[in-house]
């Protein structure tokens, strides 16, 4: 999920700049779905700005609740910001490039720093990278994390980013997020069984390495470029495509206090 908050200045030539949506409104939607741990995640409003998201960690524990935070950075951060912020509870990099100034140059220098704080790679590129870069993230000396479902479009299970995600998750060290499943903005009917194919696919082929998210507070929606359905019907739908308990469990509890070391 994201926290957007006023005291954080927006990044110059940001798409999205949703109102706030502050720890205290997210905590009701956790005791209205029944959820105890969190990941916040820097968006693109905040470009290389991770303080709101640091400041949203630690809220969200001394309020009791496990939370941890995927950060945005560049591979010449200094030493100490990345001791900082792993003591801060920040346990990945994030590569997005909704705003054009992600560098994947910046890619396995980075991944090199990371590597001994056990940090992970999240990457939200345009779907047609993934077929040309699956060597190097396959390289990579820390985990892949694909960000919503891949960030394919529809029909996501027939596109060439799909089969090199499947191929991927096959040699061990890539993750899947199932998130974001109505961002292919295409009427309901067709994003629910298009997203039912893909993560059914990605659940069959790496169970222990596929984790949820719910998007809050779904910025594209906020933004007017789609309607969202409500959190807990995406639980719902998250229960449909794992089919019963013992998988449930993996995606919420099990493999994502693997990946975000709770």
């Amino acid at each position: 999920m994201h926290v957007y908050d006023a005291r954080f200045p927006t990044e110059a030539g940001a798409t999205l700049a949703p109102p706030d949506a502050l720890v205290p409104a997210y905590r009701a939607v956790q005791r209205a779905l029944g959820l105890q741990r969190c990941v916040v995640v820097t968006p693109s409003t905040y470009w290389l700005d991770n303080r709101c998201t640091v400041d949203a960690v630690r809220a969200l524990n001394a309020a009791g609740t496990a939370a941890r935070g995927i950060a945005v950075l560049r591979s010449d951060v200094e030493g100490a910001m990345l001791d900082a912020l792993h003591a801060s509870g920040i346990r990945g990099v994030r590569f997005n490039q909704t705003l054009g100034r992600t560098s994947l140059d910046d890619l396995e220098p980075l991944a090199e720093r990371i590597a001994p704080l056990g940090w992970h790679v999240e990457l939200l590129l345009p779907a047609t990278a993934w077929p040309g870069i699956s060597p190097r993230l396959r390289a990579l000396p820390v985990p892949v994390v694909f960000d919503h479902l891949g960030r394919l479009p529809h029909p996501g299970r027939d596109h060439p980013g799909h089969r090199a995600i499947l191929e991927l998750l096959g040699s061990g060290n890539a993750w899947v997020k199932l998130s974001g499943p109505y961002l292919q903005g295409v009427e309901r009917a067709a994003w629910i069984a298009d997203a039912a194919a893909m993560a059914t696919a990605y659940l069959h082929a790496a169970p222990d390495r596929v984790v949820w998210g719910s998007n809050w507070p779904h910025p594209t929606a906020s933004s007017g470029l789609h309607d969202a359905p409500a959190d807990a019907e995406l639980l719902t739908i998250l229960r449909q495509w794992t089919g019963d308990d013992a998988t449930l469990h993996r995606v919420l509890v099990a493999n994502p206090a693997t990946l975000y070391h709770f």
